[in-house]
Order: C-alpha cells, then sequence, then structure tokens
C-alpha cells in the first residue's frame, strides 16, 4: 500500500515553511529515514526523512512552493532495495560480432556506428527521472543534447526535446552570466526572491525601527588583563575543559553583571507595562550560511566559563550545518553581537525584539592610552550598546556599559562578583 509523505508538524508559532529542494525525483528509489526534502521555516531549516524504502510515485509540491502542517509532500510505494534488485533479471551475455577496426585517418569523422555507441552513454549517465521520461516517450538519448555535467541528460533537456515551447527554464550559473556580459560589453541583472529567513530579518528589524525608540551609547575597553588572562591558562583550560578559551565567554559573563545591577536592560515593553527577567538568556549573533541566527545561551549567569564557551561552539557548528532547532533560537533576554570577528571597527547594532538591549562588540586595535601618566600601547576595543530609551535611561545605560567596561579590565570581578 502506498505511503503519503505529509509536512511535519511546525514549530509553535510557524503558520508555514517554504519547500527548498527536493533530494528525489519521481521513479526515484529512497532508503527509510534517507532525507526527501527541505523545509524552510522563519528560523530553522527542517529535513523531511522517508518513512519506507520505496519508489516515489508522486511529488506533490514543487521547490518554491509554500506548505502548512499536515499537506501532502509525496506518495512512497514500498519496496525493499533487495526487491528491486531481484526485478531487474541480468542482462545475458552475447557473443561480440567479430569486427575488424581500421585505424581512423586523422582529422576524419568518426563511424556512425562509434558515434552512436558514444551518444547512448549518457542515457546511463542520467538520473531514474530521466530515463523514466525517454522509456515514456519512446526516446531515443543520443539525438538529445545534454546541457548536464559532462553532457549528462536533465529533466529539462528531455522536457525541451518533447515540448520546445514548455520547457522548464534552465538556471544559467551567475559566473556564466556574467563572463558573457563582460564579453559583450553588456550589463545585466539578476533577481531572486528572499529565503523565508531573509525576509523574517529584513521584517522584525523593520518593526524594531518602527516601535523601539532606539539610541546607542558608547565605551572602550582595555582588554590587556583579559587578553594577559587567557595567555597564561589557555592551555591548561582547553586541556581540562576540552573547550577553547574564547572572549566571549568573558563579555557574556561581563554582561550579566551589568544586567544584574540594571534589570531594565534585561526587560521588554508588552503595551503599557514592563516586563522583568529574572533569568539572563544570552542571545550571541552568528552568522550562517542562510543569515544572521541567534541561538541562545539559557541560564548563564548559572554557568561556567567552560559551559558557556562549550556551547557557543556547539551552538556556531549546528548554525554553520544548518541544525539549529527552534529550541536554540526561541527566546533570549539580551544579545551580543561580534563585527569585530568582520573587521568592524565601530556600529550602532540594531535591538533584536522584543528585547530592550543588545551589545556590540569590535574588533581589537592596538592603541596608545595613558596609564599612570605614561603612554603604554594595549589591546582595545570599543562596545557599543543600543538600548530601548522608552524604558532605559540614559544613565542606565551608561553606567550598563560602565559594568561591562570594569568586569573586562579586571576580571578577577567576575570570579568574587563585586
Amino acid at each position: 500500500m502506498a505511503v503519503e509523505v505529509k509536512v511535519p508538524m511546525l514549530p509553535e508559532s510557524v503558520s508555514e515553511a517554504t519547500l527548498l529542494n527536493w533530494h528525489k525525483q519521481e521513479g526515484d528509489f529512497v532508503k527509510r529515514d534517507e532525507n526527501l526534502v527541505d523545509l524552510e521555516t522563519e528560523k530553522v531549516v527542517l529535513e523531511v526523512p522517508a518513512p519506507v524504502d520505496g519508489i516515489i510515485q508522486k511529488l506533490a509540491k514543487k521547490d518554491g512552493d509554500v506548505v502548512t502542517a499536515d499537506e501532502l509532500l509525496a506518495v512512497i510505494e514500498p519496496q525493499a532495495a533487495e526487491d528491486l534488485a531481484a526485478e531487474v533479471p541480468p542482462a545475458k551475455a552475447e557473443p561480440a560480432p567479430e569486427t575488424t577496426t581500421k585505424p581512423v585517418p586523422e582529422g576524419a569523422a568518426e563511424p556512425a556506428s562509434a558515434a552512436a555507441a558514444k551518444s547512448t552513454t549518457a542515457d546511463e549517465r542520467s538520473g531514474p527521472a530521466v530515463n523514466k521520461l525517454l522509456a515514456e516517450h519512446d526516446l531515443d538519448p543520443s539525438k538529445i543534447e545534454g546541457t548536464g555535467k559532462d553532457g549528462r541528460l536533465t529533466k529539462a533537456d528531455v522536457l525541451s526535446y518533447i515540448q520546445p515551447d514548455k520547457a522548464e527554464p534552465v538556471t544559467v550559473p551567475v559566473k556564466q552570466v556574467a563572463s558573457a556580459a563582460i564579453a559583450t560589453g553588456e550589463r545585466g541583472e539578476r533577481r531572486e526572491a528572499m529565503s523565508r529567513l531573509r525576509s523574517t530579518i529584513a521584517r522584525r528589524l523593520k518593526e524594531s525601527q518602527n516601535t523601539a525608540a532606539m539610541l546607542t551609547s558608547f565605551n572602550d575597553v582595555n582588554l590587556q588583563a583579559v587578553m594577559d588572562l587567557r595567555k597564561k591558562y589557555k592551555q591548561s583550560f582547553e586541556e581540562k575543559h576540552g573547550a577553547r578559551l574564547g572572549l566571549m565567554s568573558f563579555f557574556v559573563k561581563a554582561s550579566v553583571e551589568g544586567l544584574k545591577r540594571f534589570p531594565v536592560v534585561n526587560a521588554y515593553v508588552e503595551g503599557d507595562e514592563i516586563i522583568y527577567h529574572d533569568f539572563y538568556d544570552i542571545g550571541i549573533a552568528t552568522a550562517s550560511p542562510r543569515g544572521l541566527v541567534v541561538p541562545i545561551i539559557r541560564d548563564a549567569e548559572l554557568k561556567s566559563f567552560a559551559q558557556i564557551e562549550t556551547e557557543i561552539s556547539n551552538l556556531g557548528k549546528k548554525a554553520r550545518d544548518g541544525k539549529l532547532t527552534m529550541d536554540d533560537l526561541v527566546g533570549g533576554t539580551f544579545t551580543i553581537t561580534n563585527g569585530g570577528v568582520f573587521g568592524s571597527m565601530l556600529s550602532t547594532p540594531i535591538l533584536n525584539p522584543p528585547q530592550s538591549g543588545i551589545l556590540g562588540m569590535h574588533r581589537i586595535e592596538q592603541r596608545p592610552v595613558a596609564e599612570d601618566g605614561q603612554v603604554v600601547i594595549r589591546p582595545m576595543m570599543y562596545i557599543a550598546l543600543t538600548y530601548d530609551h522608552r524604558i532605559i535611561d540614559g544613565a542606565e545605560a551608561v553606567r550598563f556599559l560602565v559594568t561591562v567596561k570594569e568586569s573586562l579590565e579586571d576580571p578577577a570581578r567576575l570570579l568574587l562578583q563585586i
């Protein structure tokens, strides 16, 4: 009996998803738990695995379609791999006719039989979906020009041959378009739809601008003490905890200290009320192949430096691999973003709604500073706090930044909680 594959239950607050791309086509064999299709929601990409081994009879949706929970995606006819192999009888070996091979003069055309033999290899190198089309229309693959890699026939090639006016559009690589434009002296442009994640980022950031009264305050931090501490204990820290001692754990701890002293920075506005949190879930803005994501370090006040560094490393890897879940991204009471890893000297970060504060880190530069009446060179960083001025006064924002600065310039404060 055929098995239906449906859109799984979507995460809470997510009503729909966009079908990114199929990994299999009609007529293909698929193994159980093999990924069939990727669905993109506002925050994460969901993989839909095959529930059984079998042949894909029908794909009910196409790339780019918007789907909701429990909608039909595909129909699979269950079939074991060994059963599929048994259905194909082994080819009987027939004695090859004796032929005399004559050398072909240089520059002369190949005999028709040789050319035909080469052209039929396109059928062997094509996928099941293409072979199915060829069989249904009784087509000779040698008569169809393949545009795929190494002359491989694509579904679009076959459809174009059958119905030239209704052929599927062929995507031309951007580099190829650019090269053609340069060669001909022409200039062009291309248009593509925003991904669901990019569209969500754009909408939320614009909402933040339209809703919050954003203001940014700045300070600079002498990171010499932190750098010395890292240099002294980096190796032993990694040997004991299996995690690299980075800068971010210091900034997370320093931010938590500031949030404890100024709870309104850890709060948010809801209607005419201010919602305060007695916990500290710190979002770490992270670049991923799909765009900016903000995974959460939950209960950061209860975690050690090693736990924070390990969690940041794990979440960063999940972001790069596209494996973040909704649980990794939902919530957060305060955000830290590090533009310094990309070379930013100074910026004004935008609030991550509904939060009321975001701390921006920037690149570290060796700069001259005055210490005890002398000019010395120190590793300095500008830090920026963007805050919602509706509930956070300038004095509170500046004092929050000063707390972060003091905690980083004298890391013993973080350990002694003073």
